[in-house]
């Protein structure tokens, strides 16, 4: 689950990380309000607030560009958020539909003396947190590690002894900070750590990570996302959930326990299990197709998930043929092909379906797929049934 900027930089605040001054705004309205509380003298910063990165370099859907401004007055700022308010901003992270704004975050300027790059994940190979820190902060973290991967420090954190001095005074060296900034920077970093750990965060990102003219360690910016699974122990987390930043087909998924990702293809996939669903996308773009979406109805689903499984998949414009790709073992094939059936009875199939059954009770599942008159193409393997379904697309 990811959150905003200006939440995310409220929980930082909790934990001692030195933020800026904001107000987050969702209407006109407040905009008056909210300027109010910043002084007349000074400039202030206009955010638009999305789930996406590239928000300052991305453009609007109407041609206004940037959805981070800088603002000369209170005047200035109220008209650059009613140009960002209701508008659709489009980055290299939303994909040419873009994201609607509907909160507008005020913060602040800051004198600005150098910019870094913070960031702390969870590393797969090690199963550890790790730290990220770079002296080249407000660009692409992956165009510095391209280009000058010397300027990236990584540091490791055993999960059992937690964040120790030493690797924060690594952090800080790597930076290259001193004096105030130094100490700054401690503290910044146990704070973020804490957070981080704490509250089950997959990733805490601060681009950019900022020394003021003054010497003062600020976060001018904030990117948390949290481990789903990890969610029922933090109710305040889940009470920032924007479902307006999330695909609804994404969020029907969630309330039948299905593993769902909307793609930009137009194959819909329904597999179970989460490496056979990856497999499969892989073999359907082998054979020139593209797939709709990831979906796995996992190793125990019963006919009600693979119904509402087609259900949502249906719900897609975009979708022009779906294939089934089941391994039966804890999932039972004629348990699928009862799903299909009865998904059939409640929504009109009216795009080609491919069913490639293979494993427990597999002969009973293609007995019952055969006996329900279902307009369907059976296949022997996996390749076999990813041809078929990109071929009938083609030419349907």
């Amino acid at each position: 689950m990811n959150i905003h900027e200006y939440q995310a930089k409220e929980l930082f605040a909790a934990y001692g990380v030195p933020v800026s001054k904001g107000v987050a705004v969702q209407s006109e309205d407040a905009f008056d309000d909210a300027l109010n509380q910043f002084p007349d003298e000074g400039m202030i910063v206009v955010k638009s607030q999305i789930h996406a990165g590239g928000r300052g370099k991305g453009t609007f859907t109407d041609g206004f560009q940037g959805g981070v401004k800088l603002a000369n007055s209170k005047s200035e700022a109220r008209e650059i958020a009613s140009k960002m308010l209701g508008n659709t901003l489009v980055t290299h992270q939303t994909g040419t539909a873009g994201r609607k704004v509907q909160t507008i975050y005020f913060t602040a300027a800051e004198s600005i003396s150098h910019e870094y790059y913070l960031a702390i994940l969870m590393d797969r190979d090690t199963s550890k947190p790790v730290i990220i820190a770079s002296t080249e902060g407000g660009v692409d973290i992956e165009q510095v590690a391209e280009n000058t991967p010397g300027k990236i420090t990584k540091v490791f954190v055993d999960p059992t002894l937690g964040l120790q001095p030493y690797q924060i005074r690594e952090v800080a060296f790597g930076l290259g900070l001193s004096g105030g900034a130094f100490k700054d920077m401690g503290k910044t970093l146990k704070g973020l750590y804490d957070f981080f750990w704490q509250k089950d965060a997959s990733m805490v990102e601060v681009n950019p990570l900022i020394v003021t003219e003054e010497g003062k360690v600020v976060a001018l910016d904030a990117k948390v996302g949290f481990d789903d699974n990890a969610l029922f122990r933090h109710a305040d987390i889940q009470e920032l959930r924007d479902l307006n930043e999330e695909d609804d087909k994404e969020i029907e998924a969630a309330k039948f326990s299905l593993s769902y990702i909307a793609l930009d293809g137009n194959i819909a996939c329904l597999v179970n299990g989460a490496g056979l669903a990856m497999s499969t996308m892989d073999i359907i773009k082998h054979f020139g197709g593209d797939p709709a979406n990831f979906l796995d109805v996992g190793g125990g689903a019963n006919a009600e998930q693979v119904t509402a499984a087609f259900k949502i998949i249906l719900s897609d414009p975009k979708v022009k043929g779906i294939l089934v790709n089941i391994f039966g073992g804890i999932m039972k094939c004629d348990i699928i092909a009862e799903g299909i059936i009865e998904a059939a009875k409640k929504v009109e199939i009216t795009v080609p379906l491919v069913v490639r059954l293979e494993g427990t009770n597999v002969e009973l599942g293609k007995q019952l797929l055969t006996e329900s008159g279902l307009d369907l193409v059976s296949a022997d393997s996996l390749s076999d049934a990813a041809e078929k379904i990109v071929n009938l697309v083609k030419h349907a």
